[in-house]
């Protein structure tokens, strides 16, 4: 079903329009990162540090972050927050292809994700290096996101006024929000159904 072959022709083959770049703290880029075996794929996610201000604490999430002064396009930011944050280099070789762009995101910020396929060496390598920001990295195999029993739902926040999202649990992480819009995303291209988000 998810084979990484007919994934990258998919993604590859579609009609994108990326975002127009700006660098700066309007654009973000995350990379949802695949690795192994192309029948046995699993994705990388980070949950985020406990930080007071932080939109997303505590989250899980795929590498990433918002646009510096110096990233020439969004692959940079995607490669270069994803190197800051769990030390896995990535380049050219690594690229599968874009997901759609996703405006307006908490107001005027714009993300732009990408699909990257890296060996198992190079996954090894990922470890959390930014403790401030990221409190672990973890693998999920890929067939867990589509599986009906991983179903779940959070309340966030946590007690009497807090709202319930859909979610899709792997262990002690609930991936949900807008991680979970991304993996929407990645599904309706490959027309995969999620149940997480199965209206």
């Amino acid at each position: 079903m998810l084979d990484l072959d007919r994934i990258r022709h998919v993604l590859q083959t579609r009609e994108h329009e990326p975002a127009t770049f700006e660098a700066g703290p309007n654009h973000a880029a995350v990379a949802m990162i695949l690795a192994g075996e192309a029948r046995a794929l699993e994705v990388c996610f980070i949950r985020r540090a406990e930080r007071e201000g932080d939109p997303w604490t505590g989250q899980v999430a795929f590498p990433g972050g918002r646009a510096g002064r110096e990233d020439p396009d969004a692959h940079a930011v995607a490669e270069r927050e994803t190197y800051e944050e769990i030390g896995l280099r990535l380049d050219l070789q690594h690229r599968v292809a874009p997901l759609p762009v996703r405006p307006n995101v908490r107001g005027s910020l714009t993300l732009s994700p990408f699909v990257y396929h890296v060996d198992g060496a190079t996954r090894s390598q990922a470890v959390a290096r930014l403790p401030d920001e990221v409190a672990s990295v973890f693998w999920v195999p890929l067939a867990h996101l589509f599986d009906q029993r991983a179903v779940t739902e959070i309340e966030y926040p946590s007690g009497l006024t807090g709202s319930v999202f859909p979610g899709i649990r792997f262990g002690e992480h609930v991936i949900w929000g807008l991680t979970l819009r991304v993996l929407q995303s990645f599904a309706q291209v490959l027309q995969l159904r999620l149940p997480a988000l199965d209206d």
